[in-house]
């Protein structure tokens, strides 16, 4: 499906996460009466404020400061209080005057990312678990912000549409909307893609990507911590939260696959998936290992594999197979090869991609020339899940069906004292598709 088609694709139902705070509409409504401001280049002071204070928030917070001269952090929101401190700690350690959050631009909890939107910043930074990002973007743009958004955006399909919508908008606005699937902003990734889409290796037969890894932390419980804290600290053990492992990690690789095939999407895709390793009830209920198989109208066929378990041989490579030669990248080691009839080799410099997400928001935002990464980054969000679904279904699931879904994984309320159950497991052949 093209991306034109994916827009007039929504869906009728939309998840309203701003239904849980009574203050977010009205927090839009009076962002909305003002205009959009303008920025001359190198010239007024962009404020720039930090949603989600983990490591990669933190990251992508002193890369925002790094991208431009004139740009304060001057607001920051977390769920933790410890984790904001932590964060605010590192970041005046290696930008102090740049880093100006008072103690009362420190916002905890779950509306504190309306709080920040609040305060009067013009940027923000996007970072809290990705269940919660259709909500957090939705406010960002209703305020008139610009955004950089970190990678995947939705955990589900109602949160798929309503972030379709919301890119919409931004693009109506003249948002700049800078995705976090970095390795679009790789120099090396440019140029091999470049070559793959100007023909080098004929017409596309075939794709591959994996994305087999070691394991990631976890916390155990301590005493004091209901079950909403407990989730939220192992966050990334919760599909409600991360999506599981093959839609917050490897969407990286699935991006790739959908850049190799010009943002074209698959028809539908099956897959198979466990848990071997990830057995115990600290692993929450995500699976440790997916295979995928996508399949494309034209009959290309993308095949994706991921992994989190120890001891295991590591590998994150892409291959590209045409008419004519084949592609591979390992972008980590600095392969990036054609074989065939064209041979190629990339001899370029190498940027550092996270660094330059950063600069070129920032300088969109000066020469007002908004970026809108939003469609891309949603589609290829979408097509993780899609993976998802079919190894925790065991069934052939179309892109119309996932685009669709009613499966809705955020709880029904957002409470700390709110009683959480662990979920269950997926099984293939009994769990259902909905």
């Amino acid at each position: 499906m093209k991306r034109r088609d994916v827009q007039t694709k929504l869906g009728l139902s939309r998840r309203e996460f701003l239904a849980h705070s009574a203050t977010a509409g009205s927090i839009a409504a009076a962002y909305l009466s003002f205009p959009q401001k303008t920025y001359a280049a190198n010239g007024d002071t962009l404020k720039v404020g930090l949603v989600g204070c983990g490591g990669r928030g933190t990251g992508a917070a002193a890369q925002a400061l790094a991208a431009d001269k004139n740009i304060v952090l001057t607001a920051m929101a977390d769920a933790f209080e410890d984790r904001l401190k932590s964060s605010l700690g590192i970041l005046k350690k290696q930008t102090e005057d740049r880093v100006q959050v008072d103690p009362e631009h420190c916002f905890v909890g779950f509306d504190a990312y309306q709080k920040v939107i609040q305060s009067g910043v013009d940027v923000v930074l996007l970072a809290a678990p990705p269940g919660f990002r259709p909500a957090h973007l939705k406010a960002c743009v209703e305020a008139g912000k610009h955004v950089f958004c970190e990678k995947p955006v939705a955990v589900d399909a109602p949160g798929v549409r309503s972030v379709l919508q919301t890119v919409e908008e931004a693009r109506k606005k003249k948002l700049t909307l800078v995705s976090g699937l970095c390795w679009r902003y790789s120099t090396a990734e440019r140029a091999t893609f470049q070559q793959v889409q100007d023909g080098a290796i004929g017409k596309i037969v075939s794709l591959a990507s994996t994305y087999l890894t070691g394991p990631i932390w976890n916390f155990a419980r301590q005493p004091g911590w209901s079950d909403m804290e407990y989730q939220m600290r192992n966050w990334y053990y919760y599909a409600w939260l991360s999506g599981d492992h093959i839609v917050e990690q490897a969407v990286h690789s699935i991006d790739k696959m959908a850049w190799a095939m010009n943002d074209e999407m698959p028809v539908k895709a099956s897959a198979v998936g466990g848990r071997q390793v990830r057995n115990t009830p600290e692993f929450g209920h995500i699976y440790d290992h997916f295979s995928v198989t996508y399949d494309y109208a034209s009959g290309v066929k993308g095949f994706h594999s991921c992994r989190q378990q120890q001891g295991c041989a590591n590998e994150t490579k892409d291959y590209i197979y045409g008419s004519k030669g084949n592609c591979e990248i390992e972008g980590s080691r600095r392969v990036h090869v054609i074989r065939g009839e064209n041979e190629w080799k990339y001899s370029g410099t190498h940027n550092n991609m996270y660094q330059a997400e950063h600069d070129e928001l920032f300088a969109s935002i000066r020469k007002s020339e908004p970026i809108n990464d939003g469609v891309r980054m949603t589609q290829s969000t979408l097509m993780a899940i899609l993976g998802r679904m079919a190894a925790y279904t065991g069934q052939v699931i179309t892109w119309e069906q996932a685009l669709n879904s009613q499966q809705d994984l955020l709880p029904p309320k957002l409470d700390w004292t709110v009683s959480l159950n662990e979920p269950e497991i997926a099984m293939p052949g009994v769990t259902k598709f909905v």
